[in-house]
């Protein structure tokens, strides 16, 4: 639970500063350089080794990460410094998530049989936006063993429209005696 809460904690820290700055892209592209590079096993290695001097670390971090921007800079020595630089991925996904409430979007992903071209993955976000009241930023992936169909995720929520999941159902009703409505 607790390691899931810093990365929440230091994204909502690092999302209201950038608001109050005027900074949300900045800051946007800060977090996913610095996760970038500490995705890299062996810059992560060498910042969560003991044997290596605090001042080499922010040295170095200062080095590769390469901004403008003082307060991104600070926010990787505290992490190097405090709970591990192996956070900064989760950071920006969560900051990611901030960003986009804050501008009305929500993710979605949609599991087909088939693959979707443009127009279809289109036209299914708007209607899935009508539905939820938001734009979707869709991802699509393709898997035949649902039949037909879709199976969507909005937000936390499962919208299950597969041939497989009808049919699953339709054999439940056949076997219990249930009247199909």
């Amino acid at each position: 639970m607790a390691a899931k809460a810093y990365p929440q904690r230091y994204a909502r820290a690092v999302f209201e500063l950038a608001l109050e700055n005027n900074e949300l892209d900045r800051w946007q592209q800060d977090l996913r350089k610095l996760a970038t590079i500490v995705a890299n096993e062996e810059f992560r290695t060498i910042m969560e080794s003991p044997k290596v001097k605090a001042g080499d670390k922010n040295r170095l971090v200062a080095e590769v990460l390469g901004t403008d921007n003082p307060l991104a800079l600070n926010l990787a020595r505290l992490l190097i410094a405090r709970t591990g630089i192996g956070l900064a991925g989760q950071i920006a996904e969560e900051y990611q998530r901030l960003l986009d409430e804050h501008h009305g979007v929500i993710k979605a992903s949609v599991v087909t049989a088939v693959p979707l071209d443009d127009a279809d993955k289109t036209k299914l976000a708007a209607d899935l936006g009508q539905v939820v009241g938001k734009k979707i930023d869709l991802t699509a992936t393709v898997q035949p063993d649902i039949l037909g169909g879709i199976v969507a995720r909005v937000g936390g929520k499962l919208l299950d429209g597969s041939t497989r999941s009808k049919l699953a159902q339709l054999k439940r009703q056949l076997a219990s005696g249930e009247k199909r409505r």
